[in-house]
């Protein structure tokens, strides 16, 4: 099986280690600022970034070497808002902040910096560091902004926080009420200078909008979580039916020489510029993982092995265990200049009794040609991907990925054969819109072919029964539009408008809109166009405004409307949801699909 290949190899890599950090979860905040900064400012004054924005999570390390070049270079320019921003990003990663920017050490090598010992209690004299204006409570604390509990010595550091995610509102013509109440505990470490831990363990209670509850009755999952106990019962709060569950995310990282690192987990990636990834996303369950990354000069290399699951619960209680499959996957990128990016992305999704195929462990072959080594039994896919920084503050990003396809079916005879599994991406953001200062927009496209991410057997390219990609699977087109715009230091406002058409099946017709269903069932060789079957249109709005009452702690309060428009009538859906909320210590996962 892959776990103990995973151990074994991380434990050899253990002798050679040096540091580069556990990584910044996938969809924090964090990111955010950090992409604005690159727009707003590019690269000039150094050669590349010290982490590569395209692939998240990315080392917690590398992102303040990248925040604190920005600061040293255009610190002057900046606004009261990024500014604040920038010293609450250093705040929640106040252990790094020894790390020297990238002009003082900038030679083109993308690697991240070799640090030296002590790195964590170095970093309090660096004048970024910042401790609370008041007393530490109970002398212990709060000593820092960001932190209910930190520790620094020589070769041991040590954060603490608890997490909070509490929203309660009502939802028009619904049964019941919506709630979200999550609550958990987040802590990394690092020890010796040379081993670094990130865990997170979170206990939520779900009243979800109908959309959401269809969802689960039609895959048997919910979005970001594994085993569900979905018989929950609130009556103060008026849910009827609502969700049980608990998950937590762990990562040992470490590396093995200047250029090479590597780190063991449990917990999602993301792969891409955009709102939403073709390639591998974080909409999915967590799952067990061994990624490697190779830095140098421009080009950064990863690889990701990792175990999934075949299908949903399926057994009330979760005392049966669930069907495994693999995916192991590689992205390459490079900088060409300082404004173009380029990405290569392959991976494979692969099923056997017998456990993991040897022939994939290889970290450098094409994965086509080791498919096909082995009888061509696996769902491969290949993408491009692409990021140009234009002038005036804008960028253009797009991806490409093919499933499978014959030149003659799709360049030449275009008759809807249903192995021309295709989908792209192109999108566009723009900061300080209007000469506005923190008002920033972007505007996507997506579009998927039928039966794209599907594959005979078991072997499609989901976990947990939901995708690993987009999480409308396959066979639609989406147009998104949004802005982000902060008039204030702790004032964040948020809209998205999705423009979604897809297609479904039904009555045992397989139109190629769900992943989980095999390509081998579809419902008509050729004449396959984006959006058969049952056709649908639907339009969601997300407006939300957050207001940061202490470092992290945010009040928010949050209007959702989604109306589903189906040519049968018993599928049309209307969602309307107000709730108000409080976050401390964990960002927002994008809920609209």
């Amino acid at each position: 099986m892959l776990r103990p290949t995973l151990a074994l190899c991380f434990v050899l890599a253990l002798q050679l280690l040096s540091a580069q950090g556990a990584p910044l979860p996938t969809n924090e905040e964090g990111y955010d600022l950090i992409r604005r900064l690159h727009l707003r400012y590019g690269f000039e004054g150094f050669t590349a970034p010290a982490a590569d924005l395209n692939l998240r999570p990315a080392s917690r390390g590398d992102l303040v070497r990248l925040a604190k070049t920005y600061l040293e270079l255009h610190g002057s320019e900046m606004s009261t808002v990024d500014r604040y921003r920038l010293q609450g990003f250093f705040d929640d990663n106040n252990e790094w902040l020894s790390l020297p920017s990238l002009t003082e050490t900038d030679d083109g090598d993308r690697a991240p910096f070799w640090i030296g010992d002590d790195f964590a209690t170095a970093s309090e004299e660096s004048p970024l560091y910042r401790v609370s204006k008041r007393a530490p409570i109970f002398g212990t604390f709060y000593q820092t902004p960001s932190f209910l509990y930190q520790y620094n010595q020589k070769d041991f550091y040590l954060r603490v926080n608890p997490i909070v995610d509490a929203r309660y509102g009502q939802m028009t013509d619904d049964e019941q009420a919506y709630l979200f109440n999550r609550r958990g505990l987040r802590l990394r470490a690092g020890f010796d200078d040379r081993l670094f831990l990130h865990f997170e363990i979170l206990e939520t209670q779900f009243g979800a909008p109908n959309y959401i509850r269809n969802f689960y009755r039609r895959i048997g999952s919910l979005p970001n979580a594994g085993l569900v106990k979905d018989n929950l019962k609130i009556d103060f709060a008026k849910i009827k039916r609502g969700y049980d569950y608990l998950n937590g995310a762990g990562y040992l990282s470490a590396d093995v020489t200047r250029h090479v690192g590597v780190r063991l987990g449990y917990g999602q990636h993301f792969i891409g510029y955009g709102e939403r990834s073709l390639f591998l996303s974080d909409f999915s369950n967590n799952y067990p993982f061994l990624e490697i990354n190779w830095r140098i000069w421009k080009l950064h290399y990863r690889n990701l092995f990792a175990e999934l699951t075949s299908g949903p619960q399926d057994v009330p209680g979760g005392d049966t265990l669930l069907p495994k499959k693999f995916l192991v996957a590689h992205h390459l990128s490079i900088n060409i200049g300082k404004r173009l990016s380029v990405g290569l992305f392959e991976a494979v999704v692969l099923n056997r009794d017998n456990g993991f195929e040897l022939a994939y462990i290889n970290p450098i072959i094409l994965y086509r040609t080791v498919e096909g080594s082995v009888g061509s039994p696996d769902n491969v896919v290949i993408g491009l991907t692409a990021a140009y920084q234009l002038p005036f503050r804008t960028e253009v990003y797009g991806q490409f990925i093919l499933d499978e396809f014959k030149y003659n079916e799709l360049f030449v005879e275009k008759r809807g054969w249903w192995a021309n599994k295709w989908a792209y991406q192109i999108g566009a953001r723009h900061v300080d819109a209007f000469g506005i200062d923190q008002l920033d927009l972007v505007a996507e496209r997506n579009v998927a072919r039928p039966y794209i991410f599907s594959h005979e057997g078991s072997s499609s390219y989901t976990h947990f029964a939901m995708p690993l990609a987009h999480p409308l699977g396959a066979n639609f087109e989406e147009n998104l539009i949004g802005f982000d715009y902060r008039p204030l230091p702790r004032l964040n406002l948020y809209a998205r408008a999705y423009l979604i058409e897809q297609g479904e099946g039904s009555d045992g017709i397989v139109v190629g809109e769900n992943p989980n269903q095999s390509s081998d069932l579809r419902n008509a060789t050729y004449g396959n166009e984006i959006g058969q079957g049952v056709h649908y249109s639907n339009t969601i709005i997300q407006l939300r405004a957050g207001y940061e009452l202490r470092p992290n702690l945010w009040l928010e309060g949050e209007y959702f409307t989604r109306n589903k428009d189906s040519d049968q009538d018993a599928r049309d859906l209307e969602t309307t949801l107000i709730n108000l909320g409080i976050r401390w210590n964990v960002a927002r996962r994008p809920e609209a699909f």
